[in-house]
């Protein structure tokens, strides 16, 4: 293993992606599946996601997906990539994971998002407007405090049982996203969402703005990367195509379509407008044999100064897709 990588810590984020002609059910017992199997492979943490009325979507309620992992599982950390604050009541929030800490002590991931619905309908029926993310240092700060142990008998509300507990909480740097993790001393998760050069900028001024508080001493930063591996760069390169169409297909339609096999989105006629949106959709991907996929991981956590990386890849093929995080596992050398 390189030298380079012998202290990062590698995560899986898996987003629940419908497969074309797939049950949705059949989608999120596979997540529990590939938790199961990402744990035989020695990534530290499995995340799952929060989506709101998302076609091609099926996670949508992160904490209960959460649970039936954890349940599925012994060791690998189990957590959210993110719950979207603004959608709940911080007090809900805390007593959702404070049950499953309860449940499943020293396992659980509090990872915190500012996104707000995907449409208008969405965000009506979640009783929230566009502008509810604007609150979201309050809304993190009321949740940290039900943690925290206050005095008994007075006006104080406690949230049960997460009262006294100290579940790791981290914060996906959307917007301001890494400010407010600096601020309350937390760790923050950040992908490359609008080129690398943003994401550096960002992170250096959370490292810059870090302020230690109970929840952390110091800076921790987790880089979200899509990532692929195979046998040749041609054969990695296919693996991210499902995901880059469906991206390229909601930027002209308004949904995510469930992922479809390569060879269909081969014999697609696109529109030139979808071509330029796949070929955008492929770009800042890490893909490429296990020499190749090395050197960039290298570079990446050289340029950013990553403590991990949280892996999110999908496609339509699962065998190649747990192939590739095979591979990435012995090449990082967390394989158990």
């Amino acid at each position: 293993m390189s030298p380079a990588l012998s202290t990062i810590r590698f995560s899986v984020l898996d987003r629940s992606r419908t497969r074309h002609s797939e049950d949705p059910s059949e989608t999120l017992r596979h997540t529990v599946r590939f938790a199961s199997q990402a744990e035989g492979l020695g990534y530290h943490r499995f995340w799952v996601s929060e989506h709101h009325g998302v076609p091609g979507v099926a996670g949508s309620a992160p904490t209960v997906l959460a649970a039936a992992i954890a349940a599925e599982t012994s060791r690998i950390r189990v957590g959210t990539g993110g719950v979207m604050l603004p959608n709940h009541q911080p007090l809900v929030v805390a007593e959702q994971f404070g049950v499953l800490e309860a449940l499943f002590p020293g396992r659980i991931d509090m990872g915190l998002g500012r996104s707000v619905g995907f449409t208008d309908g969405i965000r009506r029926a979640l009783g929230r407007d566009k502008d509810a993310a604007e609150d979201f240092a309050g809304r993190l700060g009321e949740l940290l405090g039900y943690f925290t142990p206050g005095p008994d008998g007075g006006p104080r509300v406690h949230a049960r049982p997460a009262e006294g507990l100290r579940i790791p909480a981290f914060v996906l740097a959307t917007g301001a996203g890494a400010e407010h993790a600096a601020a309350f001393g937390l760790p923050l998760v950040i992908a490359a969402a609008r080129g690398e050069e943003p994401m550096v900028s960002a992170i250096e001024r959370y490292r810059d703005r870090f302020r230690p508080t109970e929840w952390g001493h110091e800076p921790y930063v987790v880089v979200a990367r899509t990532i692929a591996v195979a046998g040749s760069t041609e054969e990695a390169r296919r693996i991210l195509v499902p995901e880059a169409w469906a991206s390229a297909w909601s930027r002209t339609h308004g949904e995510f379509p469930p992922l479809q096999p390569v060879e269909e989105i081969d014999r697609l006629d696109a529109t030139e407008r979808q071509r330029t949106l796949f070929e955008e959709a492929q770009q800042g991907n890490i893909h490429g044999t296990e020499p190749q996929v090395r050197e960039a991981l290298e570079s990446l956590v050289e340029r950013t100064g990553a403590d991990e990386i949280l892996v999110t890849t999908s496609t339509y093929d699962r065998e190649l897709q747990l192939e590739s995080y095979h591979r990435l596992a012995r090449l990082a050398g967390v394989l158990s």
